[in-house]
């Protein structure tokens, strides 16, 4: 039976982090990604950070986000059953550059190749994994704000790395679940494309039965979860449908983001995946474009305690 592709492309990845201000230099100063949204965790009652960064108007497949939880002193444990790994592209022709700025930033990076690409492997502050791919063929336009050159800007996501106990249950939820082809193996890894496949559409699984289990909740030191990008909600629910259908129960009702619509499947592998559509006006919903990721959007339902929040939250200078 042919499958449709629902699963377009990524939409975002969400990252628990440690402290805010270590994040926000991090991923502006040092990757040079524009903070598209300053939020907090839609989530429980907790005041969290939810911070956004991407191309200049936080397009579908630039995005990262991240809940800072160091303020909490939750802390994560990593293992299997997580995405282990954040891949973003960046022009082939940019590796040296990166590997210079990385340096001067006190990040030590480490040339690797896998499924015939050139990456600079290095890791988040807080011990996140995370690769520079080298891509010749990105057209999504990087944000620049003279931190980076632009001909040097990352272009978006490339890939996710998941690491697995085992491949069987993961490889039939891709095919039937995911809508994704497998295209490549290398060694332990198995690679996955969705959509239209390329950079911005890959998952790969990383298979690892040596590792212990991972934590699966909030704390610091862990990938969250990988969003994909659906075209609307009528699709998301289909997806909804089809995977529960499948057997796949573990699928949340659809919750409303402010910025887009999600719903959630514990994948098989352990890893937490969302079906997301955006809300039409993006970013721009709640604050205008000269303003855009300047200063913190309370979400609705903490709306009456926004002034505690702000005193509680991590001051953050930019």
């Amino acid at each position: 039976m042919e499958l449709n592709p629902h699963i377009l492309r990524h939409h975002h990845i969400t990252l628990n982090v440690g402290g805010a201000q270590e994040d926000y230099d991090f991923h502006t100063k040092v990757l040079g990604l524009k903070s598209v949204k300053k939020t907090g965790l839609y989530d429980g009652s907790e005041p969290i950070y939810h911070l956004y960064y991407g191309n200049d108007l936080g397009e579908e497949s630039t995005l990262i986000t991240c809940f800072p939880f160091r303020q909490s002193g939750r802390k994560a444990r990593p293992g299997s059953g997580q995405i282990s790994t954040l891949a973003l592209s960046v022009p082939v022709s940019s590796l040296d550059f990166w590997e210079k700025h990385l340096k001067s930033h006190n990040i030590l990076p480490i040339y690797q190749e896998r499924f015939g690409e050139k990456l600079l492997a290095f890791v988040h502050p807080c011990g996140i994994k995370y690769e520079l791919v080298g891509i010749a063929d990105d057209d999504r336009k990087p944000y620049s704000n003279g931190v980076i050159p632009s001909e040097y800007g990352i272009r978006g996501t490339h890939g996710i790395t998941v690491a697995v106990f085992d491949l069987e249950n993961s490889t039939e939820f891709m095919h039937y679940g995911w809508t994704g082809k497998q295209t490549h193996t290398d060694g332990i890894y198995t690679r996955y494309e969705v959509g239209n496949g390329g950079s911005g559409t890959v998952i790969d699984f990383e298979l690892r039965p040596d590792l212990p289990q991972g934590s699966w909740g909030y704390g610091e030191g862990a990938v969250h979860h990988c969003a994909f990008e659906v075209a609307d909600l009528d699709v998301q629910r289909s997806v909804k449908l089809h995977l529960e259908g499948l057997g796949f129960t573990d699928v949340s009702d659809r919750k409303d983001r402010g910025y887009f619509d999600s719903i959630y499947v514990r994948t098989p592998g352990g890893a937490l995946f969302e079906a997301a559509v955006s809300k039409p006006e993006g970013f721009l919903i709640d604050e205008p474009y000269e303003e855009l990721g300047r200063s913190i959007q309370i979400p609705p339902q903490m709306a009456a305690r926004a002034e505690e929040m702000a005193a509680y939250l991590e001051p953050l200078k930019f």
